[in-house]
């Protein structure tokens, strides 16, 4: 027995010693750079390489941090400057495509805190329905009429004859005036209404009356004095606090920030509003699986609380009030949008640097990069819904393209 001591001993600081080399942060960062470069070339992605998506690492401490922190680890190394890429919608698109490497990359435990965190609470209540209102929409009007078009319309264009960003977006707007059906004096609600533009182009074009209403402050101020002289109505206030009765309802780019638990109370909202007879119309970016959880970079930076509905989540909570009378996917016309906004974002950036900073100016490429990237692998859609009450007579407005 003591002659073994002298062994048991020496391995025991063997181990201790060798422990602590393993965990040094150089071998650490160098077996994750291993497993991340690995992980890569299962989507033909490859670091330091001379191809637009490569990644070009400047820290190897980023390894580490991806592996440990998934999507939220990615962006944020980005926004730290810890890599760079080409053409971040490239990477994306190419990341994107692969569910595999989005399961394997991404970190299971943060996955689960977010589901179990949306699970306990509402996360998009009324107290919390202002969150977002305040971090991203009321970032600054300079932002946003540098990166939108002419009339500011922050949701997806619709490219199918245009050239342009102007004429995509009013195309959009367009199409879902023609879908309502909108005829002069009718009157219509929009829950959701950003700076005004699809109420400012109905009111222009089809003689109709605007009551929108929008979490943000800046929003209506500056909506407000775009529709000077017509006959709108922005409301600094939560979807929920609308009354009225509308021959038309509708939602471009709200039903991301409604969450599972409120589908049904948006739903009742629209009923409760909505005139017999009446039409109303969703637009929304939706997700192919349903989840009650955003990617952790979108959530903690571009869109508080917010979720992609799937159209089984849409369904399940129309039923029993509406007739979903058509389903329009235009998700491939989102990464134009996104790539025209970026390049004006780009463009406008020697302006808006004073105001905003070289983070910002990484997070926001990140965000549309990404976002594009996302849309191109078709891992994001754009639906819009027309929906009828359960009971009344079939619209006369059917799919339009």
């Amino acid at each position: 027995m003591r002659a073994a001591m002298p062994r048991l001993e020496n391995s025991a600081k063997y181990l201790w010693e060798n422990t602590a080399q393993m965990l040094a942060p150089g071998s650490m960062h160098a077996r994750s750079e291993k497993i991340v470069r690995t992980l890569l070339d299962e989507v033909g992605v490859g670091v330091d390489g001379e191809r637009p998506f490569d990644f070009h690492v400047h820290d190897p401490a980023f390894y580490t941090r991806v592996l440990r922190d998934g999507k939220l680890g990615l962006g944020e190394g980005y926004m730290d400057g810890q890599w760079d890429c080409e053409h971040l919608d490239q990477l994306a698109y190419r990341l994107g495509q692969s569910r595999n490497l989005d399961i394997r990359v991404t970190s299971n435990w943060r996955i689960l805190a977010g589901v179990l965190m949306a699970r306990a609470a509402n996360m998009q209540g009324i107290r919390r329905a202002f969150q977002v209102g305040e971090e991203h929409y009321d970032l600054g009007n300079d932002l946003y009429e540098a990166m939108l078009d002419e009339r500011m319309v922050y949701t997806c264009g619709y490219w199918k004859d245009a050239k342009t960003l102007d004429e995509a977006q009013q195309a959009k707007l367009d199409l879902v005036c023609r879908k309502l059906g909108l005829q002069a004096g009718q009157r219509v609600l929009e829950l959701g209404c950003g700076w005004g533009s699809f109420a400012q182009y109905a009111a222009e074009n089809y003689g109709v009356e605007v009551t929108g209403y929008t979490v943000s402050k800046e929003q209506v101020e500056l909506g407000m004095r775009r529709c000077k002289g017509l006959p709108v109505q922005l409301h600094f206030a939560d979807y929920r606090s609308a009354t009225g009765s509308y021959d038309a309802v509708v939602s471009i780019g709200i039903m991301e920030h409604i969450g599972p638990r409120n589908h049904k109370s948006y739903m009742e909202v629209v009923d409760r509003c909505l005139k017999p007879g009446g039409v109303s119309l969703i637009h929304t970016i939706g997700g192919n699986l349903t989840s009650d959880i955003l990617d952790p970079f979108f959530d903690k930076y571009i869109f508080k609380n917010a979720t992609l509905p799937s159209l089984a989540q849409l369904s399940k909570a129309s039923e029993g009030k509406f007739v979903i009378e058509d389903v329009h996917n235009i998700g491939p016309d989102y990464d134009l949008t996104l790539m025209a906004w970026d390049a004006n974002f780009v463009a406008a950036w020697p302006e808006l640097e004073k105001n905003y900073g070289d983070r910002f100016y990484r997070m926001w490429r990140y965000y549309l990069g990404f976002a594009a990237g996302g849309f191109r692998a078709r891992y994001m859609q754009l639906y819009q819904l027309l929906l009828t009450r359960w009971g009344d007579p079939q619209p006369k407005t059917r799919r339009l393209e």
